[in-house]
């Protein structure tokens, strides 16, 4: 029977800056990242690594490994020969995949390769022991460079394959041929994107156990994808996957970097099983810049059609990436994001691209935050730019000429897309207004009448998000999540996604108090462990809220639904005479309320079950997107450069962004500060250095730089929002934005600065060396 029952007044919690309810747990020291998880009889592992890029082993001596105390076991090629190869995602029709064991058998193609693993009571015995066998290696003929790699005769990494391709990739729209005849100007240059390491704050790191009894296998890894890797795991080593269970502890920081499957989880998930005893590994700092697959690694050549009122027509594309010695799970496929962003937020027609991915003798490069994008955005705006130069045209002029209108969405790009909401001229005069833009340009003048060094640097940027469409993606785009309102009337949201600090924990609460009208604190966001949520795709490519977030909101309707079914029948009323509103369920056919913690009871006891329903109050729904989601935005950066140093002053940086709805812009502007970091890091510090013998030059924090409080800007942000129309949040993703638009900002900024003195380009990452070389080598001509 109905009672009268009152809810307190909720306020609403989407699009309000709510704090993380995650924080407190992290800050304080309480939560539990891999290195803290213990399990009775833990052994640990340590992996020897090999120190040349190309050899032949002849012969491994472990004699002396095994004989120290507490060594319980050392492992060699031969030893794991039937666990599978580290997995390759990709499908390309000349793809050459290597069958890239998770110990090495004859021979290593790169420094970091790993060889042997010792297992010991505690990893001072296992480093001790890895110290203690003996390799007989005989170095061979080796190519570090990719450009020398595809030249004829080169040293051929894997001696199977004829040459050094491990993939081609090309595509073409309009007539690229006739726009190049029609152009009044044609500018040329060739761009080169170092590769970056990714530097979580946390290592790779894996704990696994196996239950003999029930043959059940726990694997606890710093993972983004724990649903993935359950499956790549149980085919590794040949076993049903639901005897195969994978925990992503708190993750701290991935970048993409674990958005992988790594040959030392099967390692330790096969020592594991054979040894009956738990086993951890967890990398250290030099293993992790040394082999963790590297991003970028791009030699692009350009050149770019145009009229000579800088009208854009067309686009010719060469990018070589240097995809080291093997495939990781997407390293195939992160390159062609590049070429399908090339186009970037402008309207020209006509573009050809052709990528090839060749083999080198250096650790394997795949996802990094941006995944593709950052390297598009930053190749097309030094092109708009220098086309601006060229014509002497203001570069902000000759982008607003070229972005289709907001009346042309959803928008065909050059390369196929349709990108599915946009209003580029919006935001751009945002960023124009907060930096001042006309003012900026008489100081810059002023400056450069008393020869100082000031510039002005643009970057309209648009990124492929919210991966994505199936039929697109290797592994499935679609994502799950399930809503339990329990007997009490507390909520549990079980998600697919894996956030390891987008705060997923958060926006997804705020998600369900809305629906539901409940108080945050009434809900729990369960993700991460694959025996409690069903199935999910994971975290990366910006897709936590529009996808994951879409999959719950069609669970939560679904059980506004149900529980309204309940509540009509609870009341004596017709259901389409209910309505709910901030946690109450009321109908105009009575005075009486109920809350959904009255529902929820009632849902679970069962008294009087509603005609077509089920006991309890649950919903889980899987969310499949039509399209990707085209998020966009502008960033302006004001330099000045000194000319007896070379060091750069960052003296603004705006950033305007429009990610869709928003949910929670604490969380939007935090994820907007993070990726300008990351996208100024190899704007003038950041890159990994190989040697011609592939030796890696800075392979520590110590020599690897990256930035620091003191070398960041102070951050203007503001925001547009343009729904997108894929998902029925309307939001779109943010993860990667910020890397994407500020590096070709600085880079604009500073080469604005440099152009008095008849400098065109400086590739990144723009040291002041770099810098203050440039400028004497111009001011001795």
């Amino acid at each position: 029977m109905a009672t009268t029952t009152t809810a307190p007044k909720l306020k609403t919690h989407v699009g309000e800056r709510i704090r993380r309810t995650e924080d407190p747990r992290l800050i304080t020291g309480a939560a539990c990242y891999l290195d803290d998880i213990t399990r009775p009889g833990m052994l640990h592992a340590a992996v020897l690594r090999s120190p040349y890029a190309a050899a032949r082993i002849n012969s491994i001596s472990i004699e002396d490994a095994l004989a120290l105390p507490g060594v319980k076991a050392v492992y060699v090629g031969k030893d794991v020969e039937s666990v599978g190869g580290v997995p390759c995602a990709g499908s390309m029709p000349d793809l050459r995949i290597p069958n890239h064991k998770i110990l090495a058998g004859d021979r290593v193609y790169y420094v970091g390769h790993p060889v042997a693993a010792v297992v010991a009571t505690d990893k001072y015995i296992a480093a001790d022991a890895i110290e203690r066998i003996e390799v007989d290696y005989e170095p061979t003929e080796l190519v570090s460079d990719p450009e020398e790699a595809l030249q004829e005769g080169a040293v051929k990494v894997h001696p199977e394959y004829p040459d050094n391709v491990a993939f081609t990739f090309s595509q073409e729209g309009g007539d690229v041929e006739e726009a190049f005849r029609q152009a009044d100007v044609i500018v040329k240059e060739k761009i080169l994107v170092p590769r970056l390491a990714p530097i979580p704050i946390e290592t790779r790191g894996v704990v696994a156990e196996y239950d003999e009894g029930s043959q059940e296998l726990t694997i606890y890894s710093s993972t983004q994808i724990p649903h993935l890797l359950r499956t790549q795991l149980a085919l590794q080593l040949n076993m049903p996957e639901h005897h195969v269970r994978v925990i992503a502890p708190e993750v701290g920081g991935g970048f993409g970097s674990k958005c992988n499957v790594w040959a030392e989880e099967a390692l330790a998930a096969f020592v594991a099983m054979e040894l009956k005893q738990p086993v951890k590994w967890v990398e250290s700092r030099r293993e992790s810049i040394l082999v963790v697959a590297h991003g970028r690694a791009h030699v692009d050549t350009l050149e770019l059609a145009a009229k000579n009122d800088g009208t854009l027509l067309g686009l010719k594309l060469h990018i070589l990436c240097d995809i080291g010695a093997h495939h990781q799970l997407l390293t195939p496929i992160i390159p062609t994001l590049a070429v399908l962003m090339l186009p970037g937020l402008y309207k020209f027609r006509s573009f050809k691209a052709d990528l090839i991915g060749a083999f080198t003798n250096r650790a394997p490069s795949d996802l990094y935050r941006g995944a593709g994008r950052p390297e598009a955005t930053y190749v097309i705006e030094r092109m708009v730019d220098k086309l601006a130069a060229e014509i002497g045209m203001d570069p902000a002029e000759i982008r607003f000429k070229n972005f289709p209108a907001s009346t042309d969405f959803p928008f065909n790009s050059a390369t196929g897309l349709q990108y599915d909401s946009g209003d580029y001229a919006t935001a751009f005069n945002k960023a124009l207004d907060i930096v001042d833009y006309k003012a900026r340009r008489a100081e810059q003048e002023a400056a450069r009448a008393e020869g100082r060094l000031y510039g002005i640097g643009i970057s309209t940027y648009g990124e492929i998000c919210a991966f994505g469409p199936s039929p697109a993606t290797p592994a499935g785009g679609w994502e799950s999540a399930s809503v339990n309102v329990e007997a009490t009337g507390k909520v549990a949201v079980m998600t697919g996604i894996s956030p390891h600090g987008q705060g997923e924990e958060t926006s997804f609460a705020q998600l369900t108090a809305d629906a539901l009208g409940i108080p945050m604190d009434d809900i729990v966001v369960v993700h991460g462990d694959t025996a409690k949520v069903h199935y999910g795709i994971g975290t990366f490519g910006s897709r936590g809220i529009s996808i994951g977030g879409s999959a719950l909101h069609l669970a939560l309707q679904d059980v506004v639904a149900k529980a309204t079914k309940y509540a009509a029948h609870m009341m004596g009323v017709d259901a389409e005479t209910v309505t709910f509103e901030g946690g109450v369920f009321s109908s105009e056919a009575t005075d009486s309320t109920l809350t959904l913690a009255d529902v929820a009871l009632e849902a679970h006891l069962c008294r009087q079950l509603p005609p077509g329903t089920e006991p309890g109050l649950a919903a889980t729904r899987f969310f499949e997107p039509s399209n990707f989601a085209f998020p966009f935005g502008a960033h302006i950066c004001v330099t000045e450069v000194d000319k007896e140093t070379g060091e750069v002053d960052i003296q603004r940086f705006v950033a305007v962004d429009d990610c869709g709805r928003i949910i929670n812009p604490l969380l939007v502007e935090g994820q907007i500060h993070g990726g300008i970091a990351q996208g100024l890091g190899p704007a003038f510090q950041e890159g990994v250095i190989y040697d011609d013998e592939g030796q890696l030059l800075n392979g520590t924090l110590m020599d690897y730089s990256i930035p620091k409080a003191r070398n960041m800007p102070w951050i203007e942000t503001d925001r547009t929002e343009t729904p997108s129309p894929v998902n029925p949040l309307g939001t779109k993703g943010v993860g990667e934005a910020g890397t994407i638009g500020s590096l070709p900002a600085f880079v604009n900024s500073v080469v604005d600065a440099l152009s008095p003195l008849g400098i065109e380009h400086i590739d990144i990452p723009m040291t002041s060396q770099s810098i203050w070389n440039a400028i004497h080598e111009r001011s001795r001509t």
